[in-house]
C-alpha cells in the first residue's frame, strides 16, 4: 500500500505540468504498465482529484486548473531545489522580495523531512551571497508585464532612457528577460514601429489600456536579440571583431549583457560589443586572451595600437 502512495505522489507531481500526458509516457516515468496508469488515474479520481482524459494520438491525460493539492508534494531534487531558488530570491533584484522568500523558505523547512532539512541547511550554513548595488525592480511592474505578455495587452510605458530622457511609449509586450541583475522588456514599439528592448527598473509606469494585439512573428531568438540590443546599442561606439577562438570558449569570458556572440566556424566567431570608451574596448578586446581583427569601428584600431605600446613599455 505505502508503494502504490508513493506511486500516486509522483503521478500527481507529474500531472502538475500543465499539458497532455499520454498513458505511455506516464508508465515509463513511473516505471510501470499503462493498465497501472490507467487503474492510478481512477484512484486519483475517486480521491476528488479532476484528471481530464483526451483521446486520440495527441490527447493524453491532464490535471484540471485550479486542483487543490496534498502539501509538499515535491521529491528530494524538486524541495531542494525550491529552497535554492528561495535563498538566492532573498538576494535577489526584485525589491521587496528578500524578506518574502525567507518568510516562504522558513515554512518550507517547516515541513520538510530531516534528510531533507539537513541538505538544504548544510548548503544554506556554507553560502555566502556576493551580491552589491544594482537596480531593483518593483515586483508589481513585474507581475503587469508579466500579464500584458501572456494576455498579448497594449501597454502604454513611461520610460527613461539611460541618459535620463523621458517618453511615452506605446507598445505591444512579447516576453520578459532577466540578464544577471537586471530585467528587460522586449515589445514592439509602435511609436518606433520596431521591436525594441526596455530595461524594466527604468520603466516607470505602465498603464493597461484593455486593447489586445495579434502576436506578431517574434525574432528568430529572442534571448540572442536582447543580448545583442543591450551590449552594443546602447553604447556611443559599437564594436564588431573576429575572434579566433571557438565560440564555446569565449563565451566563458562573455555574458550576454557584454556581448553577442555568432559562431563562423568551428575555431572562429565573431563579437559584437559597445562602451562609451575605446579605451574600455580596447582593454576588453586585449584581456580576452584570443587573436582578434577589429571590423568596426575604425577607430578602435588605433586605441589598440597606443594600448599595445603602453602595454610595451611597462614590460620594458
Amino acid at each position: 500500500m505505502l508503494e502504490t502512495s508513493a506511486r500516486l505522489l509522483r503521478l500527481l507531481s507529474v500531472l502538475q505540468t500543465p499539458r497532455d500526458w499520454p498513458g505511455a509516457e506516464l508508465a515509463a516515468r513511473l516505471n510501470v504498465t499503462t493498465r497501472t496508469v490507467r487503474r492510478d488515474i481512477e484512484r486519483l479520481r475517486r480521491l476528488g482529484y479532476p484528471v481530464r482524459a483526451s483521446p486520440g494520438t495527441a490527447g493524453g491525460y491532464r490535471l484540471e486548473a485550479g486542483t487543490a493539492m496534498p502539501p509538499l508534494l515535491l521529491d528530494d531534487d524538486e524541495a531542494v531545489a525550491v529552497a535554492v531558488g528561495l535563498r538566492t530570491g532573498a538576494a535577489g533584484t526584485v525589491a521587496g522580495i528578500e524578506e518574502t522568500s525567507l518568510r516562504a523558505l522558513a515554512k518550507l523547512e517547516q515541513v520538510l523531512p530531516s534528510r531533507l532539512r539537513q541538505r538544504v541547511n548544510v548548503l544554506q550554513s556554507v553560502t555566502v551571497p556576493l551580491t552589491g548595488p544594482g537596480p531593483t525592480v518593483d515586483p508589481d511592474m513585474l507581475l503587469l508585464l508579466a500579464s500584458a505578455c501572456r494576455d498579448r495587452e497594449r501597454l502604454r510605458l513611461d520610460y527613461r532612457d539611460g541618459d535620463g530622457n523621458a517618453s511615452s511609449r506605446s507598445a505591444e509586450p512579447l516576453r520578459l528577460v532577466q540578464a544577471g541583475r537586471r530585467w528587460y522588456l522586449l515589445a514592439w514599439d509602435r511609436d518606433r514601429d520596431d521591436w525594441r528592448t526596455f530595461r524594466a527598473d527604468r520603466i516607470e509606469g505602465a498603464e493597461q489600456t484593455r486593447i489586445h494585439f495579434e502576436a506578431r512573428p517574434p525574432p528568430d531568438d529572442i534571448a540572442a536579440y536582447v543580448s545583442r540590443s543591450i551590449s552594443s546599442a546602447p553604447y556611443r561606439y559599437q564594436a564588431r571583431v573576429t575572434l579566433h577562438a571557438p565560440v564555446s570558449a569565449v563565451a566563458e569570458w562573455i555574458s550576454p549583457v557584454a556581448g553577442f556572440l555568432e559562431a563562423v566556424d568551428a575555431e572562429t566567431c565573431v563579437l559584437h560589443t559597445g562602451a562609451d570608451s575605446l579605451n574600455m574596448l580596447a582593454s576588453h578586446l586585449g584581456a580576452l586572451g584570443a587573436e582578434f581583427e577589429i571590423h568596426e569601428p575604425p577607430e578602435l584600431v588605433e586605441s589598440v595600437r597606443r594600448l599595445a605600446d603602453r602595454l610595451r613599455r611597462a614590460s620594458s
